[in-house]
């Protein structure tokens, strides 16, 4: 885990981005954005801990403010082939970006201009530095073959964060989460109903 303290925002076009190392070939491969049910599928915790401070009886999301990008299954096969073809020098990790909005005008706003889907090559670029007038602060935990990257998002200019509170739930859901040592089991288990049967699996049939 990395990063886990009070957010430092720095302008879009500065803010650290993903990291490839020499893993240049995964550049190709895809994330997809998450839906609600999926988002709640990955972090229950916070799902949780939203619930029980709620005193309105909303129904309303936990994660309003929250936008997430999470392997697709092509990506998932992808790493295990590459793994296994090299004889183990290719990487088998895979990455998840989160991203907690100030408000969820803001996420609404700037999820109408983002892909569905994209190439984790092209994240940098287009999700983070594409984001001109704004300001990030990064959080990075890496949960066995999973590496989560959560980024607070703010107008440039703003005092404070107004989504403190989710993005607290957010990365403490992250930080609590047990590491993932085997992605690719689910992949044979279409049948599987609750994602907290295996925990070492949760992401597989999120994206597809």
């Amino acid at each position: 885990m990395e990063d886990q303290k009070s957010p430092s925002f720095l302008p879009a076009s500065k803010v650290k981005g993903l990291r490839f190392g020499g893993q240049l070939l995964i550049k190709n491969f895809t994330i997809r954005r998450a839906s609600p049910p999926q988002l709640l599928r990955l972090l229950p915790s916070a799902a949780a801990a939203a619930a029980a401070v709620s005193t309105t009886g909303s129904s309303s999301s936990p994660f309003s403010s929250t936008a997430a990008y999470l392997p697709t299954n092509f990506t998932i096969l992808a790493h295990h082939a590459l793994h296994t073809l090299t004889l183990g020098l290719g990487t088998k990790k895979s990455k998840v970006v989160i991203f907690v909005f100030e408000s969820g005008a803001l996420r609404a706003g700037v999820e109408r201009s983002w892909p569905s889907e994209i190439s984790l090559g092209e994240v940098n670029r287009r999700l983070i530095r594409g984001l001109a007038g704004f300001e990030m602060a990064r959080f990075k935990f890496r949960k066995g073959c999973i590496t989560f990257y959560v980024y607070a998002v703010r107008r440039a200019g703003s005092a404070g964060f107004s989504s403190g509170e989710e993005l607290r739930r957010v990365v403490q859901a992250v930080a609590s989460l047990n590491d993932f040592l085997d992605h690719t089991a689910m992949l044979a288990m279409p049948h599987q109903k609750s994602l907290s049967h295996i925990p070492s699996v949760r992401l597989t049939t999120m994206a597809h």
